[in-house]
């Protein structure tokens, strides 16, 4: 996919993966429709993006919010006249055993991490279609490929995202939308900051710039995924399909660390 001159939609840009989303795409000449909750956030974003000689626009809201939605797809159409690239980025988390997570956490998990890319996908596909080059990226999770205690909600939403991304793609198939699917590991975010697991739980970390680089050399080079592992993490994968009890017995033995130090994980 050819970036330069392209009109990017990203939920989610405030900050972590969103914003260097953002940085990078707009490094690749890709003027940007900007979304979040915080207006400060957006800002700050908006004014690094815009270094790169882009033009940018901005809005904030609930991204589980309908008519944010079609605000933000207006927005895009009014000012660009256009839209190109969407990405799904904005996530929510609340991590805990499933019969102490409230109902409400439960509820917002699905919806932002899951209702909300479908339906903005499903709103911004006749904009995508007049593209005749435009792609949906999702950003998933590696919990999606290899569930953890604790984060069962959580697992379910992103790995029904990435189903929702792998049957869209082939109900696409040439008609110039393509679909990419981003499965970061444990990510320096925000979203990060009141997780305490280290490497030795699972949880080795990297940088937001590390994974929008990898999003954004997947959507030039045409990639259906990107998965960001280590060799240790791509062999758990592997491992977690083909003989997933050694995933249970690996799992057996940290629970009460991992259960400790996830307590407190939820989104800011």
């Amino acid at each position: 996919m050819t970036l330069d001159g392209k009109i990017a939609l990203i939920t989610g840009a405030g900050s972590g993966i969103g914003r260097a989303t953002a940085l990078a795409l707009a490094a690749r000449g890709v003027h940007l429709v900007l979304f979040c909750r915080t207006a400060a956030k957006l800002a700050e974003t908006a004014t690094l993006a815009a270094s790169h000689g882009v033009r940018i626009e901005t809005l904030t809201g609930d991204v589980a919010d309908e008519t944010a939605c079609a605000a933000a797809l207006a927005l895009a159409r009014d000012r660009f006249g256009r839209l190109d690239i969407l990405v799904n980025n904005a996530g929510n988390v609340r991590a805990g055993r499933l019969e102490a997570t409230e109902i409400a956490d439960i509820r917002a998990m699905i919806e932002v991490d899951l209702l909300a890319p479908i339906l903005w996908t499903r709103a911004a596909l006749p904009l995508l279609r007049a593209s005749g080059d435009g792609a949906i990226v999702n950003v998933s999770s590696g919990i999606a490929l290899v569930g953890a205690p604790f984060y069962a909600t959580y697992a379910a939403a992103k790995a029904g995202l990435a189903r929702f991304g792998e049957a869209l793609h082939r109900e696409l198939l040439d008609e110039g939308v393509r679909v990419l699917t981003v499965y970061p590991g444990a990510t320096e975010t925000p979203m990060m900051a009141s997780n305490k697991a280290g490497p030795e739980l699972g949880f080795a970390r990297e940088t937001p710039e590390m994974v929008a680089d990898a999003l954004v050399d997947g959507l030039f080079s045409g990639a259906r995924e990107v998965i960001r592992a280590n060799e240790t993490r791509r062999a758990m994968i592997t491992l977690n399909r083909d003989h997933p009890e050694e995933i249970d017995a690996r799992f057996r033995t940290m629970k009460p660390r991992l259960e400790a130090a996830v307590a407190d994980h939820h989104a800011p």
